[in-house]
């Protein structure tokens, strides 16, 4: 690993990518931080406001031809069925390409379990994806398209591959979010499933760390899942949430019917990122 690198983000602002910037910066790395919405980036980084989606065809160079590209940005990410995921793709394509033609030699690009859809156990980078989501087709689309762009080519490319993110919760929207203003407005019981399926958590703080960690190394490339390997039911995380926020509002179990497309237990072999943990000294 090197600090003599420049990494560019993008969606710099968003959910994850404030942590992302943070923790590169916190490492002496320069970062050039892109994105729509700039007013929660750490004033470290070299701050650009720009549409990556403008047709530019000196976008590289225009974003500070850095030596990494750490691709984040995607609009509607918590409600998985907008159609802008599909609207979007292959501008996400052509500003990828569009870099590379540049001159950019490493591509590292967030994916998500959701690319995947219904599966029961553990996912791994040859899982079949049959994904059943807008927001998971448009994912799986364009990493398969920049494995094909890239298939003979001598560029890095890493696709980081999300799991269930929770921490910082007042600010994404999961169901951590919706207890938060359910206990604020008062209210005694919070409607629930069986609370039976079984996910890889993993805090926002921790998913940055290794997103951070993995794009400053170029040995471990591909699909890497940023997960911590191992289910928790969702009864046990959002009773630990409670207890540990000390709220007095409970769960009311049974209130909702469990989805049918909800995996009774999903969660990533983490075989990759932990040989990137292990192998760095790099530690915020």
């Amino acid at each position: 690993m090197s600090k003599n690198k420049t990494v560019l983000v993008t969606g710099a602002g968003g959910y994850i990518g404030r942590y992302v910037v943070e923790k590169l910066l916190d490492m002496g790395i320069e970062v050039i931080a892109v994105g729509n919405n700039t007013s929660n980036i750490d004033l470290r980084a070299n701050i650009i406001e720009y549409n990556i989606f403008s047709d530019n065809d000196n976008v590289y160079e225009k974003l500070g031809s850095p030596d990494i590209c750490l691709h984040m940005a995607w609009t509607d990410g918590f409600v998985h069925n907008a159609e802008s995921h599909l609207k979007y793709m292959y501008s996400h394509y052509q500003f990828i390409k569009k870099m590379l033609e540049g001159g950019l030699k490493q591509i590292s690009v967030m994916g998500t379990m959701h690319e995947i859809g219904y599966h029961e156990g553990e996912i791994n980078e040859n899982t079949p994806a049959l994904p059943y989501s807008f927001y998971g087709v448009a994912k799986n689309s364009l990493r398969q398209s920049l494995e094909i762009l890239l298939k003979d080519r001598e560029v890095v490319f890493q696709w980081l591959r999300a799991f269930y993110i929770y921490g910082d919760d007042s600010k994404n929207k999961s169901i951590f979010t919706k207890i938060i203003q359910a206990e604020q407005e008062g209210k005694e019981k919070f409607p629930f499933t069986s609370g039976k399926n079984m996910y890889d958590f993993i805090t926002v703080d921790e998913l940055a760390e290794q997103i951070v960690l993995s794009v400053l190394q170029s040995e471990i490339n591909g699909v890497i899942n940023c997960c911590s390997g191992s289910p928790i039911s969702l009864q046990d995380m959002v009773e630990s949430f409670l207890l540990k926020n000390e709220f007095k509002i409970k769960l009311e179990y049974g209130a909702f019917p469990d989805r049918p497309y909800d995996s009774p237990a999903i969660w990533g072999n983490n075989e990759k990122i932990q040989k990137i943990l292990q192998n760095t000294t790099w530690r915020v």
